[in-house]
């Protein structure tokens, strides 16, 4: 009895054991793998996601060895000061890039979104607000608080110019402490706050009473934040062949748009003059092209991909000229070059969108994906698909402008009016 009496207590204590580690199973399985698996392989899908994970990589490994080399983590291997000063200092030149060049890419559109605040027309409010305000709602001192949030940005882009100028123009023994100290302060206070600023202020709030309220006045439409949003996002958002095709099917039209590319990749002799301007004059082409296409400013655009194609060349040279290990350099330069010519992808992420958007064939020529063929046509030959995209934009137009539109008249009613002579 007494043996049964000590061994009920122990048994007792393995069973709850049992059934903490069960609870703690069930609630690692209450995550559902699956569902985010599915949700990271469409989110790497994007071809910008994927740059801006290679980014992320980038940045954590430069910076985990910058950190090692300053803590003496690498002491073994690293035993001389000048190992140790010339591993601090590339590392400190790429991640310096690869700052400037996040803030090269991300300027355009910053510019862009300040002239949309001074502007300040209705569809100006649409865009910034599905970018600042909280599920893309009307906020109360909407404008000011957005002018805010818009300046602590361009702020952090001009903190880390400076900063890029700083590690450019001098070597590390002379180059000035406190001026560096107080460009990094800057460059990462400066999009810290905004980002705080942003969720803590009115732009980060939920307002719906307010608009629930004006939008039971069904009359007054131009003081209504939510349809005019609505109205202005439907139409905005659209190109000229997608709202012609959305007008034909609710005014009851039928037309005739055959949606193919207008010739193949290499029937640049079809127009000899856009085949020289997509080769000498391609920035241009592209942002005219995937803006009429309805797919954003054109001068964003265009800037963006200048700054794709040739940003990385400069500052990576620049940076590997304060290096005097001679194989560090040259890998410098050649990771400039790579990533110029992986600037071109940016051409191919908006070709995909434009295939994607008319409803264009498919190509399956590379491993049966569509899209690792759009991006490889901008690879391997650039100005040939630009070429072959303007020609089909232009065919699509033309189209437009000369289908058949064919009214379908509303059934005859007939109305019989009796009149009581007596």
């Amino acid at each position: 009895m007494l043996g049964g009496d000590q061994q009920q207590p122990s048994s007792c204590s393995i069973s709850s054991r049992r059934r903490r580690r069960l609870t703690a199973v069930a609630f690692v399985k209450k995550i559902d793998w699956a569902s985010l698996w599915d949700k990271s392989k469409e989110w790497i899908r994007n071809p910008m996601n994927m740059a801006l994970l290679v980014w992320i990589v980038a940045v954590g490994v430069s910076g985990a060895i910058l950190f090692m080399v300053m803590t003496g983590m690498l002491n073994r291997v690293l035993t001389t000061k000048s190992q140790k000063d010339t591993w601090f200092e590339v590392n400190n030149q790429i991640l310096n890039a690869l700052f400037t060049l996040m803030c090269l890419y991300q300027h355009p559109r910053r510019f862009y979104h300040l002239a949309l605040l001074c502007r300040w027309r209705a569809g100006d409010m649409l865009q910034l607000r599905q970018v600042y305000c909280k599920d893309g709602t009307c906020k109360p001192s909407e404008r000011k608080h957005m002018a805010v949030v818009v300046l602590l940005l361009h702020l952090n882009c001009f903190a880390q110019y400076a900063l890029c100028g700083l590690n450019l123009g001098y070597r590390r023994p002379r180059r000035p402490v406190i001026g560096v100290a107080l460009t990094i302060s800057v460059a990462i206070c400066a999009p810290a706050v905004a980002g705080l600023y942003n969720n803590l202020s009115p732009l980060g709030n939920d307002y719906e009473a307010q608009a629930a309220a004006e939008a039971d006045d069904p009359d007054d439409e131009s003081n209504n934040p939510r349809r005019l949003q609505h109205k202005t996002k439907k139409n905005e958002s659209l190109p000229p062949f997608a709202l012609a095709a959305s007008a034909a099917s609710t005014t009851g039209t039928t037309t005739r748009m055959q949606q193919q590319w207008a010739g193949g990749l290499l029937d640049v002799w079809d127009d000899i003059s856009l085949a020289y301007l997509s080769v000498f004059c391609s920035c241009c082409v592209f942002g005219w092209n995937v803006s009429r296409l309805g797919f954003g400013n054109m001068y964003v655009h265009v800037a963006t991909f200048v700054l794709l194609c040739l940003a990385p060349f400069f500052i990576f040279d620049l940076a590997a000229i304060n290096i005097d290990n001679e194989n560090a350099r040259d890998a410098l330069g050649l990771a400039g070059i790579f990533l110029c010519v992986l600037g071109l992808l940016y051409g191919g992420f908006w070709r995909i969108q434009m295939r994607r958007r008319l409803g264009l064939p498919a190509s399956h020529v590379c491993c049966g994906k569509p899209d690792l063929t759009d991006c490889l046509q901008w690879l391997c030959c650039y100005s040939c698909a630009l070429a072959q995209e303007v020609r089909t934009a232009d065919a699509l137009l033309l189209d437009l402008e000369e289908v058949e539109v064919v009214t379908v008249p509303p059934p005859l009613v007939s109305v019989v009016i009796h009149t009581d002579t007596s």
